[in-house]
C-alpha cells in the first residue's frame, strides 16, 4: 500500500500507473482538478507510451526472433522519402513470410495465439519501417519539455 493511498478519495480524479516486473519498476500518477489543462494529460499519457513500447517489444523478443524481422525491414532498403514504399514494402510477401516462418515455428502456442504475434510483428515491422522513413509512429516521440531524459534512454 502506497502512503496516502488509502485516503484517495473515490471522487478524486486521476490517471495512475505502476509497473513492478522485473527490472521496470515505474510508479506515475497525475491528479486532474479544474485546473489540470488538456494538454498536461496528453503529455502525461505519451510519456507512458514510452515505457510501455519499449516492454512490448521487449518480451516480444523473448519468445519471436525479432532479428529475422529487422533483417527482413533492413533489406527493403527504405530512405527518408520512401513513406509509400515502406508501406508497401511491409504488408509484401517478404515481410509476410519472414513473419509467418518465425510465428510458425513457435512451439506449444494455438493458432490464434501464433496469429496473435504475427500482428505484433506486423506492427513492430510496420513502425520500424516508418521510421527509417523519418514519420513519427506513436507519441512517445514527440519532444515534451521535460522528457528529453526519458527519450535518450529509449533511442
Amino acid at each position: 500500500m502506497f502512503i496516502g493511498l488509502e485516503e484517495q478519495k473515490m471522487s478524486d480524479k486521476y490517471i495512475q500507473f505502476i509497473a513492478n516486473y522485473e527490472d521496470w519498476v515505474s510508479i506515475r500518477k497525475l491528479k486532474i482538478d479544474e485546473a489540470t489543462d488538456p494538454k498536461s494529460i496528453m503529455e502525461f499519457l505519451g510519456s507512458l507510451g514510452t515505457s510501455i513500447d519499449s516492454k512490448v517489444e521487449e518480451n516480444l523478443r523473448k519468445i519471436i526472433k525479432l532479428e529475422k524481422v529487422d533483417e527482413a525491414i533492413a533489406a527493403l532498403d527504405i530512405g527518408k522519402k520512401d513513406t509509400s514504399k515502406a508501406l508497401e514494402e511491409v504488408n509484401s510477401r517478404k515481410v509476410g513470410s519472414a513473419i509467418k516462418e518465425i510465428t510458425e515455428g513457435l512451439e506449444g502456442l494455438s493458432k490464434p495465439e501464433k496469429k496473435e504475434l504475427g500482428q505484433f510483428c506486423k506492427v513492430y515491422a510496420m513502425k520500424k519501417a516508418l521510421k527509417q522513413t523519418g514519420i513519427m509512429v506513436d507519441y512517445s516521440e514527440i519532444e515534451i519539455p521535460g522528457m528529453k531524459r526519458i527519450k535518450k534512454k529509449k533511442a
